[in-house]
């Protein structure tokens, strides 16, 4: 059975509202201790395995080390914000919220800021544990490192947004990793130089926000002082998170089946 909510009245974003939606998350999260765990815990967790792996190369450790602080959150982050959202819809909550006076910018930008927040905390206890314990080397300021990661976690969180729109269940969101995922993964520098692949599939890398994170990340490792490069690849990524948050709030759909 399909229902649909009565269109509410179009409203430009408002302070207050997207404030109120965003305490309601983390309310709602704050109850969910194994969310929270794999929001936090698992990128750390990530990067202490793959140190040991390498503990006999730690100049391997450090050459990929980076490139996976900002990788682990943006993949975190996808998979939360996508099944979170879906579940709204799904449970008829997105539906009744959407009733009210609360535009579709007002719920994007508080599911934003509240996965944002999180997105801190975990980026900063991922970047700090990697630096100061598990003794990743960097050339540059440890703090670089954190605004990448950063960015790639707020990335992570509007991928997350916007496809649990195209998605009828769970499993359907998860099933967006491969073709969300996956590419970036394997075209973003991290196997293999991107200037060595076929000429189709760098060109490909050439626009998929993942490869500018890893490009930043590796920026820091080589430069002690922020370079232009660096600048133009985080101008890139926080660029394309702000671009697909507005794409999730123009396909936010009122209706649930």
């Amino acid at each position: 059975m399909t229902t649909t909510a009565p269109p509410a009245p179009a409203t430009p974003l408002n302070l207050s509202r997207t404030t109120a939606t965003a305490t309601r998350v983390l309310r709602q999260l704050r109850h969910d201790p194994r969310t929270i765990a794999l929001l936090i815990l698992i990128p750390c967790l990530m990067l202490v395995l793959l140190r040991y792996v390498f503990d006999g190369d730690p100049r391997t450790f450090d050459s990929i080390g980076a490139s996976l602080l900002g990788i682990f959150p943006l993949i975190t982050m996808f998979l939360v914000t996508s099944i979170a959202t879906l579940r709204e819809r799904t449970s008829g909550t997105l539906e009744r919220l959407l009733a009210m006076p609360l535009g579709k910018a007002d719920l994007i930008a508080g599911y934003a800021l509240a996965f944002g927040g999180l997105a801190i905390v975990q980026s900063a206890l991922a970047t700090g544990l990697a630096v100061w314990f598990l003794g990743l080397d960097v050339t540059g300021s440890p703090w670089l490192l954190l605004l990448v990661a950063l960015l790639d976690a707020l990335l992570g969180t509007a991928l997350g947004l916007f496809v649990s729109a195209f998605a009828a269940s769970e499993f359907q969101a998860v099933q967006f990793m491969p073709a969300v995922i996956f590419p970036q993964l394997l075209l973003c520098g991290l196997f293999a130089a991107r200037d060595t692949m076929h000429p189709a599939l760098e060109a490909l890398s050439d626009v998929l926000p993942m490869s500018y994170a890893v490009d930043g990340m590796n920026e820091v490792l080589r430069h002690t002082d922020m370079t232009a490069t660096f600048v133009r690849d985080v101008l890139i990524v926080g660029g394309c998170a702000v671009l697909v948050l507005g794409l999730g709030a123009a396909t936010l759909r009122r209706r649930t089946t």
